[in-house]
């Protein structure tokens, strides 16, 4: 059979329109991941390691190909700390970005307020930062899950530190909300099986810039040991001005949460220091090797607390959306309970009783560091989970 010209054009015509119309491979969604943290406010300085570890996660893990085939991406709301502008923010990520799978969020009343609504929204929320005992107790939920260090470990750590020193008398200052009047609770609780005395304690409003009449009723109760449950800018600011009126000549001062936030601007001041180190560049576990590495490469500096605990959140997410094979909330939810991986602090788990993540404690003294210009918390002992993590739905000892 022998074709002429026409039939020849039509055919090629036809041929080139096909190539034009085909569809091309459909590429599958991205994994869509909100983040509503504090972008300003007092609790800007945290959600800075909030995003930065988030976009090093995206980065990377993109540039492995992301998550079973699908690119991971982050959007990111400013609530200020204020549970009421979380869930707004929180409703608008779910709402106006398709997003279903929430971390990021810093205050535990934030967390507590947006909690009660991951049912009617559909939507799974891991905890990486927000502290309360509740979260995981009273205040359970079955969409909700905490991969960090929580509250009532910190203090459980600490307590079981200090059970071999002499020390007696004890004073506490905490912030004033879920978190602070958590930890004070706790620790006071704590102390007190260890016939050890409470020679008071004071809570303290968000944001207070001016702590000297705080640090003058702390003197004038001569406690043997300072216990301070702060975050954020309220734990830098209170440190420095306890600096300047020499508190650690007078009494011993422990920290519930040593980070490089807080204890920086102290400089070489700050050193003896002790707390809780609840992440540190320093673990000795291979994931966390290389996360410093990738860190480090990123940012020329090393990850401080928060950093490497939603570098750990996230990697429960990822691995449980893999396991999942899906994002579904309630594939995810099911694929997280009782999950263990191989995270920045060693081996973890996820306990599906209550979500809490089961993970080492680790009490630390600040000191100087030949390895970066400015003193870095140093582990000198490691609680383990066992000892450290409450029973589960419960949140004392």
């Amino acid at each position: 059979m022998t074709m002429n010209r026409r039939n020849f054009l039509i055919g090629a015509a036809g041929v080139g329109l096909a190539s034009i119309v085909r569809p091309a491979a459909s590429q599958p969604d991205p994994i869509r991941i909100g983040v509503p943290t504090g972008i300003t406010g007092n609790w800007s300085a945290l959600g800075a390691q909030v995003q930065r570890a988030c976009k090093l996660f995206e980065k990377s893990t993109n540039a492995k190909g992301g998550i079973d085939g699908r690119q991971v991406q982050f959007f990111y709301e400013d609530t200020q700390g204020d549970p009421a502008a979380c869930v707004r923010k929180t409703t608008e990520l779910i709402e106006g970005r398709g997003v279903k799978l929430i971390t990021g969020i810093i205050s535990s009343g934030e967390s507590l307020a947006v909690m009660p609504r991951l049912n009617d929204w559909n939507a799974l929320y891991v905890a990486t930062i927000s502290g309360v005992g509740s979260l995981t107790a009273t205040n359970f939920v079955p969409n909700a899950f905490r991969t960090c260090t929580s509250g009532p470990m910190r203090a459980r750590a600490i307590s079981l530190w200090l059970a071999k020193s002499p020390k007696k008398k004890f004073f506490t200052i905490a912030q004033d909300y879920a978190w602070g009047k958590s930890s004070l609770a706790t620790f006071e609780g704590l102390i007190s099986q260890l016939n050890k005395e409470s020679v008071g304690n004071v809570l303290t409003p968000l944001g207070t810039k001016d702590y000297s009449s705080y640090i003058t009723r702390i003197r004038g109760s001569n406690p043997d040991v300072l216990y301070v449950a702060m975050s954020g800018d309220d734990a830098t600011a209170f440190l420095k001005q306890a600096g300047q009126y020499r508190l650690s000549d007078r009494m011993q001062i422990v920290t519930e949460v040593l980070d490089l936030l807080n204890t920086r601007p102290l400089g070489d001041a700050g050193v003896g220091l002790h707390g809780v180190s609840q992440y540190n560049y320093a673990i000795n576990a291979p994931a966390n090797v290389e996360f410093v590495r990738m860190f480090r490469s990123e940012y020329n500096d090393i990850p401080d607390t928060w950093e490497g605990e939603t570098w750990q959140g996230l990697n429960f997410l990822a691995e449980a959306i893999r396991r999942a094979k899906s994002v579904d909330p309630i594939a995810v939810r099911t694929a997280l309970n009782d999950l263990e991986i191989e995270s920045v602090k060693g081996k973890v788990k996820l306990r599906g009783c209550d979500h809490q993540a089961e993970q080492s404690v680790f009490v630390g003294r600040l000191d100087k560091n030949s390895d970066v210009p400015y003193p870095t918390p140093k582990i000198i002992e490691t609680i383990p989970a066992r000892a450290a993590v409450p029973a589960c739905r419960r949140d004392t000892f």
